[in-house]
């Protein structure tokens, strides 16, 4: 493949000035792939701090009470969220910048924060019944379970070094299906059900796998915080419907 036909097939090539991942030296290559989990831990760490500082003051009422006053008012929340959301991403893509690219990072995660708000505080009352160890509090379980989960694919790219950037396609169409019936359920006031949420977790799968391989081979050796941003939307994205499913147990 020429570096044309490079540049067409992918989003990263045009991106920065350092050379491609799997192009680059086994060092660079390597400080490039530590780069990148760190920021990610950094922005797993911030999401949580976020909540307690949210949840500590009483955001979590507030929110509940807003999304209650109006029929259609979470609709304008994913509205706000994807606005913001395609504004960070571009942002950590900045080839300028390393300030504008850590606020796009740390924006992201803020509004990963602000729309997991009314799940968690949801989520926060319910237990998993269990006979062996009795009630098992949701949201650490939903955690751990998107843990273990994300450890397991990303070791799965690092051993076998496969190359997953041809899912890009099928995740995006994907997502645009997923976020059309999610906007049919909260115009018409319908469960999407515990049939979708599991979907979508294969889906946000499909994203860890895709970034992973792109974090080897796809991204550029400078772009390591537009890389986190994409693990963490995608973890994020797991835990999401991986706490959805718990709770849909959970009231049964």
């Amino acid at each position: 493949m020429n570096q044309a036909d490079y540049q067409a097939s992918t989003p990263y090539a045009t991106f920065g000035t350092g050379s491609h991942v799997i192009d680059a030296p086994a060092d660079v290559r390597a400080t490039f792939i530590r780069k990148t989990y760190i920021h990610l831990t950094a922005a797993i760490y911030a999401f949580v701090m976020l909540e307690y500082l949210l949840f500590a003051l009483h955001f979590d009422v507030w929110m509940m009470q807003m999304l209650g006053a109006f029929r259609w008012s979470w609709l304008l929340v994913l509205g706000g969220f994807i606005a913001v959301s395609y504004v960070a991403d571009n942002w950590a893509r900045s080839a300028t910048s390393l300030g504008t690219q850590y606020a796009g990072l740390f924006l992201y995660v803020v509004a990963e924060a602000v729309i997991f708000v009314p799940m968690l505080a949801i989520a926060q009352g319910m237990a998993i019944q269990t006979e062996a160890i009795g009630d098992v509090p949701i949201i650490p379980a939903a955690a751990v379970t998107t843990l273990i989960m994300f450890a397991g694919l990303t070791a799965y790219v690092f051993f076998t070094k496969q190359d997953f950037s041809f899912m890009r396609g099928f995740l995006t169409i994907s997502m645009f299906g997923a976020g059309a019936l999610i906007v049919v359920s909260i115009l018409f006031n319908f469960n999407l059900g515990v049939w979708f949420s599991a979907l979508m977790i294969v889906a946000a799968c499909g994203y860890i796998l895709y970034y992973t391989s792109n974090v080897l081979q796809h991204y550029r050796t400078d772009q390591y915080v537009a890389a986190s941003l994409a693990l963490f939307a995608s973890v994020a994205l797991l835990f999401w419907y991986v706490l959805r499913i718990m709770m849909a147990f959970s009231r049964r």
